[in-house]
């Protein structure tokens, strides 16, 4: 049963994925404005013959089934045009910056999963007391700040007031070491390079925080929610009849059954970090995908935008996919 789900779910997939292409297609085309024009922006001295050229690179010059005819061929084969600011193709400068997303990212997952799970059982445990209500109450805040205050904010407090992490970048410039992964974490790890890790951690620290508060908020809830409802469970109830010590039944029985919602919000929210940090990746001058495509749409980068654009759909449609995977082997109701 469960590998007939996993099967359709990836069929369903498909079709899907073919959908996103389109609508990304459709909306960059007709979105008022020309596009040539915008990119060009208001320069005086662009030639007519220069315009013909990049309209021709662009196929903005055929009819529009011939142009979608085009863009499915090209993005079947991992081709996802020109950069036309920096003249170099799309999925190279994806594939550049897409370690520094995916490691802040996963230190933004980390971060929220250190403060929301614990927080949620305990919420759970204290059900209705004033830690429960605290918690709760907290969470709502973390949800509320916009991160690009909340970036802000840590920038003036720890980075300008009390000079304990750097404002801006993943490393500073000098510490060096060989990169092997792309993800300075690890790559400083397998070099051996205490002082480098150290420097590309204080990096992180503040980057993770701002990205993870909304998502440690969001887990917290969730886990809260599931645990309540858990510990009410009959199994619960027998388990603590037999005299299982009560931190046995809450981690053990509890905590287990009632993190499957969390997996599953987990998978979808990390989704989310990979294609939404455009603001925090910009206010921390963090070089990730994300500030990539605010310098494509500053830049007029026309398929630049497209390209990410692309990859963020894709990304979000995968995560969904993997989100359902995992749920049809955690869920217990789902038998093979």
């Amino acid at each position: 049963m469960r590998f007939a789900k996993i099967i359709e779910r990836v069929l369903i997939t498909i079709p899907i994925m073919i959908g996103v292409a389109l609508i990304v297609f459709l909306f960059m085309r007709l979105t008022p404005g020309d596009p040539v024009d915008l990119m060009m922006g208001n320069a005086g001295n662009v030639s007519e013959e220069e315009i013909e050229t990049l309209t021709s690179e662009l196929n903005l010059d055929k009819p529009i089934h011939v142009q979608l005819t085009t863009y499915f061929s090209d993005v079947v084969q991992g081709d996802l045009g020109n950069s036309y600011k920096k003249n170099r193709p799309v999925t190279e400068l994806i594939i550049q910056t897409l370690p520094a997303t995916v490691e802040l990212a996963l230190a933004a997952t980390f971060v929220s999963l250190i403060i929301g799970i614990p927080i949620g059982v305990y919420s759970a445990v204290k059900q209705n007391k004033l830690v429960d209500r605290m918690s709760m109450g907290g969470s709502f805040l973390g949800i509320s700040m916009p991160p690009f205050w909340l970036g802000i904010v840590l920038i003036l407090i720890f980075s300008v007031y009390l000079a304990w992490t750097p404002v801006k970048g993943r490393v500073d410039f000098g510490v060096q070491f060989p990169t092997v992964t792309g993800l300075y974490v690890v790559d400083s790890i397998i070099a051996g390079d205490l002082n480098g890790l150290k420097n590309v951690l204080l990096h992180l620290l503040l980057p993770a925080i701002t990205l993870g508060a909304s998502m440690a908020a969001i887990v917290a809830r969730v886990t809260r929610s599931s645990m309540v409802e858990t510990l009410r469970s009959d199994y619960v109830t027998l388990a603590r009849a037999k005299g299982v010590k009560e931190w046995r039944v809450i981690i053990v029985h509890g905590l287990r059954n009632g993190l499957i919602p969390t997996v599953t919000m987990i998978g979808l929210e990390i989704g989310v970090l990979l294609s939404g940090n455009m603001i925090v990746e910009t206010v921390f001058g963090w070089p990730g995908l994300g500030r990539l495509a605010v310098d494509g749409i500053f830049n007029r980068d026309y398929p630049l935008v497209q390209g990410v654009v692309m990859f963020y759909a894709f990304v979000f449609v995968i995560a969904n996919l993997i989100v359902d995977i995992l749920y049809t082997y955690l869920n217990p109701k789902l038998k093979a």
